[in-house]
C-alpha cells in the first residue's frame, strides 16, 4: 500500500468524462487523498480546451492539489500511484464509421458490441500495451491502472496475453448503473445492494440482488415485466442515461427477460439477442456516436468556452455513477478495503464451466494486490453456450491483432451473434480495413486462391 497522498495520471485526458471523474474524486477527498492530478492525452488541443474545466473543479475544493497537464508520458507517469485510463483510439470520428458501416450491412452498429466492438479493439489493444510500457518505465513500482478503456472484454484479454503481469485492473461502470437504476426502482442507494453476477464484460448475468440479506430479485421481475429496468417516471431514475436512445436500451430488458426470466441480464445483451429489433430502430445516417457529439461533447466544449471567455463555468457535466465507481474501486486498491465490485478478472475457475483463462466479469473483493474473485460454480447451459461464443470470437479478435491474421479476424466477425453470415462479416472487415488503415495492424492472408501465401 502507499502512504497518501497520491499521485494520479489520467490517460486520456481530454475526454469529456474527466471533469466527472475529477468531481468525483474531490467529494471524496478524505477518502483518497490526493498530492497531484496529471492530465496525459496525445491530442493537446482537444486536452487543453478540458483542462481549465477540470482546474476550476480542483480549485473550488483544493487549493494545495498540484495541476499538471502533458503530452510527455515521462512528465505524465513519473512516480504516479494511480493511473485511470479512458482512451478512445480514433476518437468519435472512428466510433461513427464502427456503428455506420455495419449498419450498411443490415447488422447492428454499436460501440462495443458486434463488428463495431471488434474494430475499436484493433484499434485499441496495441495502444493499451504501450500505455502499460510507459506506465511501468515510468511510475512508482506498485502503480496500478485503472481501466475504463473499451471495448473492456477485448482490451483486458488482449492485455492477458501481451502483459500478462501488469498490474491492470479492467473496470466498467455499465452493470453499476444498471445497480444505480436497481436501487431507485427499490428505494435504496445502490450501494445497498450486494449483487451475485456472472458473465464477460457487455455479456452478463445478475442472478441475485440483495437489500439487507433479503433477494430482490422476484420484486425487479415483476417491475421490469411493466416497465424495463427504469423507474416508473424514467426520467428519474438518472440523468446521465435519460436520453431516449438509453430509455430504450434499459426498456428493452423487458422482451428479454419476458423470454428468459431466470436472471436480469446486462442491458448490451439487446444487441445480441434481438439484434433483428435494434437495426431497425437505428439510423444509419445518424448515430450514437452523432448523438455523443451533438450533445455532450458539444454542451462541454461550449462551457469550456463560456469559462473563458466570462471566468463562469456552466452546468455542463455530468457526475455519475461512472466517476464514482472508479473512485470506490481506486480506495479499495489504496488502502486494501476488501470493497466488492464486479470487475473483470481472469477467470481462474471462478466460473467452473468456462476456459481457466477466459477473462471474465464477476464479483471480486478489491485488495491492494488486486481482486480476489467470488466463486461463482457452473453456470447454465444455455448461459454458457452464448458466454463460450462470444469468448471466442474476442479472443479471434485478439489474436487477429497480434499476429495480423486476417483469417482470424474474419472468423472473430463470422463467430460474433450480431453477424448473420460469413458474407456479412467478409463485407463489413473489408470495409473497415479500408476505414481504418491508419489505427489497425496490418491484417495478412494466409491463403489466396487455394495456395499458402509466401510472406
Amino acid at each position: 500500500m502507499f502512504t497518501p497522498p497520491f499521485i494520479l495520471s489520467i490517460a486520456g485526458g481530454g475526454s469529456t468524462y474527466t471533469p466527472g471523474i475529477v468531481k468525483s474524486l474531490m467529494v471524496r477527498l478524505q477518502d483518497f487523498p490526493l498530492a497531484e492530478i496529471r492530465l496525459y492525452d496525445i491530442d493537446e488541443t482537444r486536452q487543453n480546451t478540458i483542462a481549465p474545466v477540470v482546474e476550476k473543479v480542483i480549485r473550488d475544493h483544493s487549493q494545495s492539489i498540484k495541476f499538471t497537464v502533458t503530452g510527455d508520458p515521462e512528465v505524465a507517469f513519473s512516480g504516479a500511484h494511480f493511473i485511470f485510463a479512458q482512451m478512445r483510439v480514433g476518437q468519435y470520428k472512428m466510433r461513427e464509421q464502427d456503428e455506420k458501416i455495419p449498419l450498411r450491412h443490415g447488422v447492428v452498429g454499436q460501440e462495443t458490441c458486434g463488428p463495431g466492438g471488434l474494430a475499436y479493439g484493433l484499434r485499441t489493444i496495441l495502444p493499451m500495451v504501450e500505455l502499460i510500457d510507459r506506465v511501468e518505465r515510468y511510475a512508482h513500482e506498485k502503480a496500478w491502472i485503472v481501466n475504463y478503456s473499451n471495448p473492456a472484454a477485448i482490451v483486458a484479454e488482449g492485455v492477458r496475453r501481451l502483459r500478462p503481469n501488469a498490474r491492470v485492473l479492467n473496470i466498467c461502470d455499465m452493470p453499476v448503473a444498471a445497480m444505480r437504476n436497481m436501487g431507485a426502482i427499490l428505494g435504496v442507494d445502490r450501494r445497498k445492494l450486494e449483487v451475485d453476477y456472472f458473465g464477460l464484460n457487455h455479456f452478463g448475468w445478475f442472478t441475485r440482488v440483495r437489500v439487507d440479506g433479503e433477494d430482490k430479485l422476484p420484486e425487479l421481475r415483476k417491475h421490469i415485466a411493466k416497465f424495463g429496468l427504469l423507474t416508473e417516471d424514467a426520467a428519474k431514475t438518472d440523468p446521465q442515461h435519460s436520453d431516449p436512445s438509453w430509455v430504450k436500451t434499459w426498456r428493452n430488458i423487458k422482451p428479454i427477460m419476458d423470454n428468459f426470466p431466470e436472471y436480469l441480464p446486462n442491458p448490451y445483451l439487446q444487441y445480441y439477442l434481438m439484434p433483428n429489433q435494434i437495426v431497425a430502430h437505428q439510423n444509419p445516417d445518424y448515430t450514437r456516436a452523432n448523438e455523443v457529439m451533438d450533445g455532450r461533447e458539444k454542451k462541454l466544449f461550449a462551457a469550456a468556452e463560456e469559462y473563458k471567455r466570462t471566468g463562469i463555468l456552466p452546468d455542463a457535466f455530468h457526475v455519475g455513477v461512472h466517476g464514482e465507481f472508479i473512485v470506490d474501486v481506486a480506495c479499495s486498491l489504496a488502502f486494501n478495503l476488501h470493497s466488492r465490485h464486479l470487475v473483470m478478472v481472469e477467470n481462474r475457475g471462478a466460473i467452473t464451466n468456462l476456459p481457466y483463462d477466459a477473462v471474465v466479469e464477476v464479483p471480486a473483493y478489491i485488495t491492494s494486490e488486486g481482486p480476489e474473485p467470488v466463486r461463482i460454480g457452473q453456470v447454465p447451459l444455455f448461459h454458457q453456450t452464448l458466454l463460450q461464443q462470444q469468448l471466442a470470437s474476442e479472443q479471434l479478435l485478439v489474436e487477429a491483432t497480434i499476429e495480423g491474421s486476417y483469417e482470424k479476424a474474419l472468423q472473430a466477425f463470422t463467430l460474433n451473434r450480431t453477424v448473420p453470415t460469413m458474407e456479412h462479416a467478409k463485407a463489413i472487415l473489408d470495409e473497415m480495413i479500408e476505414a481504418n488503415r491508419d489505427y489497425w495492424p496490418a491484417l495478412q492472408k494466409a491463403w489466396q486462391d487455394g495456395e499458402p501465401v509466401k510472406k
